[in-house]
């Protein structure tokens, strides 16, 4: 008999899991915000650019002086003057003349447009002889071309990127709204667990764990924080786990979330301040037993200790859950990296669950060919070995040979 009484389907895990919102928020520098998600919309406090200017190097010039110019009947214009880079610039523009100017440089007033240096021609004095007609405004930007003031430049939820910094600094933005990166407590528990640099005894564990779970995080944008290593003691669970909410937005223990004698995770969840549990076991493979509930606001997670299935419940679940402390998921349509491939061999799947395959990619002339990786699920290397995980529907026996299925992103190809 399944001691699991009330088995959550990952559909209403995924529900469950949109109830928390973003950590908080803060000021970062410029410099720093490169992949932080925008806490509030920016607006544009001015006109970008702020002036018109040139995007060629040339001549400014009236453009109804150029209209009808050829190579065979050129427009002659006499140069008055030049604009200095960074500078207001001196001279103006009247009828016949026209004025040097460099990419990037302010066009001069009575000028509205840019002849290409390419298309003049100096000659005697300071007449140039313009060979090709140009339209008013063209090779110029106009002040608010970019963004006009007032307007939306960066929404909130955005992810910044190397070009959203160049927008922020053209616009003189220094400190930059956004969510704080999520802070998860990571505990290993378990009497078997030791530590990295020790030699386990017979029937004793690396804490293997704490490192994975770690990079995931790291690789999420959230921020790790390794609580340590516990006994399976209620009391010494108790009080890491009491740490751990005062220290991060989320707890996370790895092991004891299986029923039996020693688990403990619940009965810890259970005594924590304003605790409300949400899920005890998800109808999947492997990582059934897992639990996540809350204390206040903040998320607490079951993980199995099996490292294989505490890092496919991370890869399927946490990562939405860090998109939503971290506000990513404000984002619309914001999804986990994913490729579709040819499957390669048929796969079984016991109905009324959801199954997990690890699988590695194979390129075959111009598809992508997803491999199973077969093997017990406590198993390390079949994740190692693994680019990704295909999902096998709960109402389903299996996948054939030959379909296309979806890829859920693990490895170096994410």
């Amino acid at each position: 008999m399944d001691s699991f009484f009330n088995l959550k389907t990952p559909e209403e895990v995924y529900k469950i899991i949109e109830q928390f919102g973003p950590s908080g928020e803060e000021p970062v520098s410029l410099g720093a915000a490169l992949g932080r998600i925008l806490s509030h919309d920016i607006i544009s406090p001015e006109d970008l650019p702020h002036f018109a200017r040139s995007v060629v190097d040339g001549y400014a010039v009236r453009a109804r002086d150029t209209f009808g110019a050829s190579e065979s009947l050129p427009a002659f214009l006499d140069v008055v003057g030049e604009v200095q880079m960074g500078q207001y610039p001196a001279a103006m523009v009247s009828e016949g003349q026209a004025v040097r100017i460099s990419t990037g440089g302010m066009l001069p007033e009575g000028a509205d447009g840019a002849v290409m240096l390419e298309h003049s021609m100096s000659m005697e004095g300071n007449t140039i002889a313009v060979s090709r007609p140009i339209s008013p405004l063209e090779n110029v930007i106009q002040p608010g071309d970019d963004f006009s003031k007032g307007s939306t430049v960066l929404k909130k939820g955005h992810c910044l990127q190397p070009q959203d910094l160049g927008v922020l600094a053209g616009l003189g933005e220094s400190q930059i709204p956004v969510y704080k990166r999520p802070r998860v407590a990571i505990i290993s528990t378990g009497d078997e667990i030791v530590s990295v640099d020790k030699q386990p005894l017979p029937g004793q564990v690396r804490d293997i764990n704490r490192y994975t779970l770690g990079a995931f995080c790291r690789r999420n944008g959230a921020v790790p924080l390794h609580i340590g290593l516990c006994p399976d003691s209620f009391e010494t669970l108790k009080t890491s786990a009491e740490e751990g909410l005062s220290r991060a937005d989320t707890v996370w223990i790895s092991g004891g979330s299986s029923v039996g004698t020693r688990d403990i995770t619940l009965r810890v969840f259970e005594a924590l301040s304003d605790f409300e549990l949400l899920v005890h076991g998800i109808s999947i493979s492997p990582g059934k037993p897992t639990i996540i509930g809350r204390s206040g606001s903040q998320p607490v997670i079951g993980l199995p200790g099996h490292v294989a299935s505490a890092l496919v419940v991370a890869e399927v679940f946490l990562t939405p859950l860090l998109s939503r402390l971290s506000g990513r998921d404000l984002i619309s349509g914001v999804q986990q990296p994913s490729v579709d491939a040819i499957l390669a061999r048929n796969i079984e799947s016991a109905s009324g669950r959801e199954d997990y395959i690890r699988v590695r990619l194979i390129r075959e002339a111009d598809e992508l060919i997803a491999e199973p990786i077969f093997g017990k699920s406590g198993l390390i290397s079949t994740l190692v070995e693994a680019d990704g995980l295909v999902r096998v529907a709960m109402n389903t026996e299996g996948l054939y040979k030959g379909h296309r299925v979806k890829v859920l992103l693990t490895g170096a190809l994410r």
